[in-house]
This record gives structure tokens, C-alpha cells and sequence, in this order.
């Protein structure tokens, strides 16, 4: 499967593109998202929400781990980056079939313990405030969904 790219060159483009992605998630979607500190996910998955129709502000859960929202969907905003050994003890797999929409901060820490279908978004700096997104489907769900979300923000 190959790879999907976005151009952003503001906050406010990488808001939008979420948006839209968010959107069209379903029930049990797994996202991942990559990138360096300050790139921009937080950024991303405030735009998920807004696509899900969550009111409530999100903000990282860097201390916490994992922060619930209600929308038309629940997202479940992960954030693993200070995870060591103690992955299996904080009952993370229970989230990701449970109906709701699961995003992952720096996913590959668990890489191991994913389910094997997800996307991937790689979020890059690219000058001053523009950044690349790069998505990457696994599994035929992601690769549609892409398919979908690249063309109607060509549209856009």
C-alpha cells in the first residue's frame, strides 16, 4: 500500500485536514501519529475532535496517558511516550475495539502490542510553520479511508 501526503502551512491547514479526517472515522479506528516535539499533533488531534463533534478542548495527555472525549464517536487520545515496561498494566489494547476512535502519540514505543490495522501520520517540520503529513494505511479500512479523505481535500 502506498503513502498519502499533505502540505500544511499553518496550524490552522493541519487543523482543517484532522477535521476532515475526523469526520469520516468509524468505530474502532486506530490512528498513530509520529513526529518530532512541537510538530503539531496535539494540533492534529484537536482538529479529530472537531471532526467528531467533541465541545471539549483537548490538550496532550503527556502526564495522564490517555484522556477521554465524548462526541459522535469517543476518542481516546493516548499519548505513550513516557511508557516503559508497565504497557500491559495500563490495559491500553482494551481501547482499541471498544468502539470508539483510538489515537496513539508515538505509537512506535508499543509498536509490538498494535493491532496489526492502523493508520499511520507522520507529522514534519517543513520550515517555519509548514509541515508534511504523511499518511500510511495498513489494512484495506486505512487505505480507503485515505483514498477518501485525499480526495476531498483536493476538492477543498
Amino acid at each position: 500500500m502506498g503513502s498519502f501526503e499533505f502540505k500544511s502551512n499553518s496550524p490552522e491547514d493541519t487543523y482543517a485536514i484532522a477535521k476532515n479526517l475526523g469526520k469520516l472515522l468509524q468505530k474502532n479506528d486506530i490512528l498513530l501519529l509520529e513526529g518530532d516535539l512541537g510538530a503539531g499533533k496535539t494540533t492534529f488531534t484537536k482538529g479529530l475532535a472537531a471532526g467528531l463533534e467533541i465541545k471539549k478542548n483537548v490538550n496532550s495527555p503527556t502526564f495522564t496517558i490517555i484522556k477521554e472525549y465524548n462526541g459522535r464517536l469517543p476518542l481516546f487520545h493516548m499519548d505513550v511516550y513516557r511508557v516503559e515496561d508497565g504497557f500491559e498494566d495500563l490495559g491500553i489494547d482494551e481501547y482499541f475495539f471498544s468502539g470508539g476512535v483510538t489515537v496513539i502519540e508515538w505509537a512506535h514505543i508499543i509498536e509490538e502490542q498494535l493491532p496489526p490495522e492502523h493508520l499511520s501520520i507522520y507529522i514534519t517540520h517543513d520550515g517555519d510553520h509548514n509541515r508534511k503529513l504523511k499518511f500510511e494505511p495498513t489494512g484495506e479500512r486505512y487505505e480507503a479511508l485515505c483514498k477518501e479523505l485525499f480526495n476531498e481535500n483536493l476538492s477543498d
